[in-house]
């Protein structure tokens, strides 16, 4: 098997240029875990360079294709190929309840479930780091006040210091993307277990900004606040003007309100 087929469905793109392959690989700190799980590795251009590097190198891929590639072509993945989808595998069967890092280019329509996905296991994964749609890796990293500053940036931003590190153009994949990407990394913050409700949290942060052009005091009209809680100033503003910070205060006050 000389190389695989890209595949729309499974919104493959192939990275060929070695140098960014490498670029990508060298984001890892590797501080805090000795294993690694890339996900959807395709044809192994990043793969090669995890190989190279003092870790435990494991692999996660949908395509059957691709997971037959890799056998074929990389000795050092035998028995450390998943094929697996990473959105509905229990990684713990691979590394129990040791810590991991993740890294990949990752498939655009999965991209923000995988950055969730690893929200949920924060305790395991200190250190997370990959190409995304540019506007997708801007939008994580992304601060309050900006346009794009969502869901995916407060929630990322609770748990993690995330940094965005360089854009790829689109002529470096086959097939090439409609768009440029950008590569961004997320370093799990010392004290991530945060003062409030974390469930709370997800869940405040998220019917915010399904009317994020509204007030706080509208936007939260449906968790039924007390009057009095509502009387505070920080809900005459709209979800984009609260901090990651103003976000877990705001949750313990409403977890303090009783809901």
């Amino acid at each position: 098997m000389d190389k695989v087929t890209a595949k729309k469905h499974l919104g493959q793109h192939f990275l060929n240029d070695e140098s960014i392959a490498k670029n990508i690989a060298d984001t890892l700190t590797l501080q805090g875990y000795k294993n690694v799980l890339e996900i959807g590795p395709g044809m192994g251009v990043l793969t090669k360079y995890l190989l190279e590097k003092p870790i435990d190198t494991y692999v996660i891929e949908i395509d059957t294709e691709s997971v037959a590639y890799l056998d074929a072509h990389y000795p050092k993945l035998h028995g450390k190929i998943i094929s697996k989808d990473f959105l509905k595998y229990n990684i713990k069967e691979v590394f129990n309840s040791e810590p991991f890092a993740i890294i990949g280019n990752f498939p655009y329509n999965i991209s923000t479930q995988i950055v969730f996905r690893t929200l949920e296991l924060r305790d395991q994964i200190p250190e997370f780091s990959g190409m995304f749609q540019k506007e997708v890796a801007e939008r994580i990293c992304s601060k309050k006040g900006s346009k794009v500053y969502g869901i995916l940036s407060v929630l990322a931003q609770a748990f993690y210091e995330v940094e965005y590190l360089f854009t790829v153009d689109e002529h470096v994949f086959t097939p090439p993307p409609k768009v440029k990407s950008g590569v961004m990394r997320m370093i799990r913050k010392e004290d991530y277990k945060l003062p409030c409700d974390e469930k709370l949290l997800f869940n405040v942060v998220k019917t915010a900004f399904n009317q994020r052009r509204k007030t706080m005091r509208n936007s939260l009209k449906s968790m039924n606040l007390s009057d009095k809680l509502r009387e505070d100033s920080i809900f005459d503003l709209r979800p984009e003007q609260l901090s990651v910070e103003q976000f877990i205060e705001l949750t313990q006050k409403i977890g303090a309100d009783g809901v």
